[in-house]
């Protein structure tokens, strides 16, 4: 594998010597390895002192860049049994029986010796914000490690794991899913104090029978919970009656709830949604917290709430905690501001193109209708097609009308053939245009577009919304905007 990692934030620390990988990994040790002051499977981003693992993936074999990773100066790579010998005899390898199921055994050994509070996250939407916000929170009461990215999978959970300095008083675990069971032995690996749920929707449902099942599988996440460990669930999502008894049912008794619901734990008292940030008081579990979010919408509050409660639950400072959520701002892809110099002056771009669901589509909509427009600008929504929501996909598309209505949005551009349901749906006064595919429709939104404008670009990653927001951004010059919080 050669993509999608980068290195521990270790600061020349060793992070593992020799003698514990090779403990670990149960590995034949050849040539002079070097202590790991980080963990790399991609040679493009490795820092010297990184261990490389040459994972083979779906579409490359780490192992053809291990040349390129010693040049670029690994300490040691992790290579498997059947293909050491094709490297120089005193080159430092570390040679095992498979490479990911050494990473994985390295990374169960990087939480054994660890004495941090562990918070894994997951949730059909939030995870990745909320996994950020824990960083960030956390970090200003102690050494906090989380992982990159959205590394959530079977290969990046490990990764991240292995990551975990032994010094950290924190770590935060991203944990995601597409089919029932993948949650499960990820969890066992992590083994968090703080389970979280940010909420239950119905995203990748072509891959379950029903939103139950969904919240089943959400719920794996208990399984791997450290003895008089908590969960953390969300009181407003109707799903929480099912979460709860399957926590109940492994003798979980520590359930933490948060939401705006009456008798939450961690209950949402005000709210002030402002343009590009977002305000909050909180009741956590009796102690007033009142916090500012650099991310706009309501449901960035809620995600907060998690926070602020997981927070509580591994003792972290809320004072510290509550101040350091306002360094908190909006992801690549997740809502970023951006200035487009258009015919008539300037428009906003907001760049939610990383992912769409019926429910983050729905919140999208919210916070566009929330975000000022200037002078005779208009309110435009670019939306892509919504993927694996199975066979009632069209009809979740269509359903946005109704929340397109609400939010008053002047003008929907649509793309994709599950979206062509929601342009139907549409009155024609709506109708900005219409195309299969998002290099179509760029050309027709570039034309709409007038100074005083503000369009949202949403849509799930393979309807390529990315590459659209990109193009836009280039034919405008688009910056990253330096708008004012509130």
């Amino acid at each position: 594998m050669n993509a999608g990692a980068g290195t521990a934030e270790q600061e020349g620390r060793v992070l593992h010597t020799v003698a514990e990988m090779a403990a670990a990994m149960g590995a034949e040790v050849r040539g002079a390895p070097r202590d790991a002051t980080g963990i790399s499977i991609d040679s493009r981003s490795l820092a010297p002192g990184d261990t490389f693992f040459a994972i083979a993936g779906e579409n490359s074999d780490g192992h053809a860049y291990v040349g390129k990773a010693l040049d670029a100066g690994a300490s040691a790579c992790v290579v498997a049994r059947d293909k050491a010998d094709q490297f120089p005899a005193d080159a430092p390898l570390l040679v095992v029986d498979d490479v990911l199921a050494a990473l994985t055994d390295l990374a169960r050994a990087s939480r054994a010796r660890s004495k941090a509070g562990i918070v894994a996250v997951t949730g059909s939407v939030g995870k990745t914000t909320t996994k950020e916000a824990l960083r960030i929170a956390l970090g200003a009461d102690g050494e906090t490690h989380a992982s990159a990215a959205s590394y959530n999978n079977h290969w990046g959970v490990p990764l991240s794991l292995a990551r975990l300095p032994r010094e950290a008083r924190y770590g935060v675990f991203e944990i995601g899913m597409n089919h029932p069971g993948e949650i499960t032995p990820l969890v066992k690996l992590v083994r968090p104090q703080v389970a979280i749920i940010t909420t239950v929707e119905p995203v990748h449902i072509a891959q379950f029978s029903g939103i139950e099942e969904i919240a089943d599988a959400k719920a794996e996440i208990f399984q791997g919970l450290e003895p008089g460990g908590a969960v953390v669930l969300n009181l407003d999502n109707p799903l929480f009656p099912r979460l709860k008894a399957a926590a109940e049912t492994l003798g979980i008794d520590r359930i933490v709830t948060f939401g705006e619901t009456a008798g939450a734990d961690v209950r949402l008292k005000e709210a002030a949604l402002q343009s590009y940030c977002s305000v909050g008081v909180a009741d956590v579990m009796g102690t007033p917290v009142t916090f500012k979010v650099g991310m706009p919408g309501r449901h960035i509050v809620q995600n907060m709430l998690a926070v602020l409660a997981a927070a509580k639950l591994v003792g972290a400072d809320l004072a510290l905690v509550g101040l350091a959520l306002s360094r908190m701002k909006a992801p690549p892809g997740r809502g970023v501001a951006l200035r487009l110099q258009v015919k008539g002056g300037q428009a906003t771009l907001l760049d939610e193109s990383y992912n769409a669901n019926p429910a983050s589509m729905r919140a999208a909509l919210d916070v566009l209708s929330r975000t000022p427009i200037g002078p005779r600008g208009r309110r435009i929504a670019v939306l892509g097609d919504m993927l694996e929501l199975g066979p009632d996909g069209e009809a979740h598309h269509a359903e946005l009308a109704e929340a397109i209505r609400t939010a008053k949005i002047d003008l929907v551009f649509c793309c994709g053939p599950q979206m062509h349901a929601l342009w139907q749906a549409l009155p024609s006064e709506r109708r900005g245009g219409y195309a299969i595919h998002a290099s179509h429709l760029e050309p027709m939104v570039a034309s709409a577009i007038r100074g005083g404008d503000t369009l949202m670009v949403k849509g799930s990653n393979g309807s390529r919304m990315g590459p659209l927001v990109k193009s836009l951004a280039e034919r405008f010059r688009a910056a990253e905007d330096a708008l004012l919080e509130g």
